[in-house]
């Protein structure tokens, strides 16, 4: 098992001859000062929010955890807070949606050396899964400048491997006439995007696809399986958010989490409650804070995100942390009852076992009715489908319920994959009932 390329890129750019945990800690300390003095002195946000804060006196990791979090409706409240140099030096500003369709936007500001700290992230985390042997298709936005389709070509490109950005998949046709004619034997891409290309031209990825990289959204175990088992893929994960510059960690060949981008970034994991780091392995929100960013750089910023660390060192012996697989959103659920909750991942991994269905929407409509528009290849196949899908639901929501709700299959066959107007759009259960 070859160690993960991403260790020692961090070891160098943090200048560490010392292969020790001991010695990264120090130098990510080290950094968290500096960006303490460094937003404090250029971020009107930060220059308050901190204002109490001498970084002199953080003298552990352990007490860089008493500074106060920033959260995104901070940053929704008033993007321009969190600029630290002149808006002449920004190269790329992305705009985000809070909820994902509705709310408050968030702006953010990378200038051209935080652009290129992500591309050299890239270009040593796609090193996990590619050579110059793999041909890379990208299914993810890219012909803005500054995107992560733009980005990740550019990385590559520096690695000397091929890679088309093709978009975000809108047209099945087209994708597979470019991994034929191209000779891809990789896809990185969106899962549930991914899911509906292999389902619906199954032939390609038999003849083609050797490695996927999935990315922007939780990602089913039963997509991983029916990839790696049917298809033969292996099949590797990345965790990004906009907010971390699109990169911050990604699966070596051992396929046991994340590696994660430690020269850049500095993670932790709460209980979101209190506030308060967990062991590993207990699973809590994801918190980071940037070491290296120029425009806009973030102090414990708090993700949303559900994940742990593993105690378990990664089998290709890296002493990087290891993240396990996030399981999406804290917010991505609706409540049933007093104190259930219904998460997107249930669904997930309910509905898309059946290999039948090529995509779905989830609606919470009333009190008790749960609304799946399900997208198979046609009527015939929705029918022989949909009695099976509505005894598993049933039997999800009866176990884990005291009330009784009912579940209602409708059909969207023919239905082709959106466009997603933003790659970091999270895919979440509309809750129909709070927006009445």
């Amino acid at each position: 098992m070859n160690l993960t390329p991403l260790e020692n890129w961090i070891m160098q750019k943090a200048g560490l001859k010392e292969r020790a945990k001991k010695a990264l800690e120090a130098y990510q300390l080290k950094k968290i000062r500096e960006t303490i003095a460094y937003v404090k002195g250029n971020s009107t946000f930060y220059s308050k929010q901190l204002k109490n804060v001498r970084e002199e006196s953080i003298y552990s990791l352990e007490g860089f955890r008493d500074i106060p979090f920033t959260f995104p409706q901070d940053i929704s409240r008033n993007s321009l807070g969190f600029l630290c140099v002149p808006q002449r030096q920004v190269a790329r500003i992305v705009t985000l949606n809070t909820s994902g369709t509705s709310g408050e936007e968030k702006r953010l500001f990378f200038t051209e050396e935080d652009l290129g700290l992500t591309i050299d992230f890239f270009k040593h985390g796609m090193g996990c899964l590619v050579d110059k042997t793999d041909k890379v298709l990208v299914l993810l936005p890219g012909s803005a400048y500054g995107s992560i389709g733009d980005l990740l070509k550019k990385a590559l490109e520096l690695s000397g491997i091929e890679c088309i950005v093709h978009g975000v998949l809108t047209d099945p046709e087209g994708a597979v006439k470019c991994i034929e004619e191209r000779g891809i034997t990789c896809i990185v891409g969106i899962p549930s995007q991914v899911l509906y290309l292999s389902r619906v031209k199954s032939d390609v990825f038999v003849r083609n696809i050797k490695k996927v990289l999935l990315s922007t959204d939780y990602v089913p175990d039963v997509l991983i399986d029916e990839l790696s088992q049917k298809y033969d893929c292996k099949v590797f994960g990345h965790y990004g958010l906009t907010e971390m510059g699109y990169g911050g960690g990604v699966e070596c060949e051992a396929l046991c989490g994340y590696h994660m981008r430690e020269g850049d970034m500095y993670f932790e994991i709460i209980d979101p409650a209190t506030g308060k780091t967990v062991e590993k392995d207990q699973y809590g929100e994801v918190v980071f804070t940037t070491l290296t960013r120029q425009a806009m750089p973030l102090i414990r910023y708090r993700t949303g995100d559900i994940a742990s660390f593993s105690s378990t060192v990664c089998a290709c012996g890296t002493l990087l942390n290891t993240m396990k697989k996030v399981l999406g959103r804290i917010d991505n659920r609706v409540r049933l009852g007093e104190s259930r909750f219904l998460y997107l991942r249930e669904l997930d991994e309910t509905i898309l076992s059946f290999e039948e269905i090529l995509d779905y929407k989830a609606y919470m409509e009333d009190k008790d009715r749960l609304v799946l528009k399900m997208t198979t290849k046609d009527d015939a196949v929705f029918e022989r489908v949909k009695g099976r899908v509505m005894r598993n639901i049933r039997n999800l929501l009866s176990n884990q319920s005291v009330r009784r709700y009912s579940v209602e299959v409708v059909s969207e066959t023919g239905h082709k994959p959106a466009e997603i107007i933003n790659s970091m759009v999270k895919r979440k259960i509309v809750d129909c009932r709070e927006e009445r």
